[in-house]
């Protein structure tokens, strides 16, 4: 049996009565086994529905990101998004219409942003994207750009509703906000607040 941490002798696992395919059947069974816990891990840390990084997932990753431009002096700025009328999509269109507006949202923002931004979900219609290298940006030209597309996938999806979002930002700033969650903690903030509006 292996134990974690002792070490294996040489020739302790292998059983002089197994043939060499019994043991390569053996090594592949165990390799399944590892990829099958590897992907448990990596779907613990990704939002089912959207197939983007969940709040777990988006944490670690974005950590990541701040560390990278706290290193080369960059700034980084988190944007965050929210579904407008979403309770009204799923009321008056049902649930399979609502996953359907999130999916294409998600989607849309994949497009936007760039290979180096971290995007996630943070759970239900909240979205959130980190900016590395990239301080205050112009809000308004973010906006219009994922508004243009999906004006485009509004267009061509046959349903009687338009998804519509509002965005806000928060600037990150290595000597006040060193971690991802007090990031985080800062736009649940300010999320709040513009809900209160």
């Amino acid at each position: 049996m292996l134990i974690p941490g002792k070490p294996v002798k040489r020739g302790a696992c292998t059983d002089p009565l197994r043939s060499p395919l019994q043991e390569r059947e053996l090594l592949c069974d165990l390799a399944r086994k590892a990829e099958q816990e590897l992907m448990g891990v990596q779907m613990a840390s990704m939002d089912e529905l959207t197939l983007l990084p969940n709040r777990h997932g988006f944490t670690a990753l974005a950590q990541q990101g701040m560390d990278a431009c706290q290193q080369l002096g960059l700034p980084a700025t988190l944007l965050f998004f929210d579904l407008d009328n979403f309770k009204r999509i799923n009321y008056l269109y049902g649930r399979a219409e609502g996953d359907h507006a999130l999916k294409t949202f998600a989607d849309v923002l994949r497009i936007a942003f760039r290979e180096s931004d971290v995007i996630g979900r943070l759970g239900n219609d909240e979205f959130i994207a980190l900016l590395t290298g990239a301080s205050v940006v112009e809000l308004s030209a973010i906006k219009a750009r994922l508004e243009e597309i999906l004006a485009e996938r509004n267009a061509t999806a046959n349903r009687s509703f338009a998804i519509h979002f509002s965005i806000g930002q928060v600037e990150f700033d290595a000597r006040l906000n060193p971690t991802a969650e007090d990031v985080l903690t800062l736009a649940d903030k300010a999320m709040h607040d513009t809900d209160q509006c």
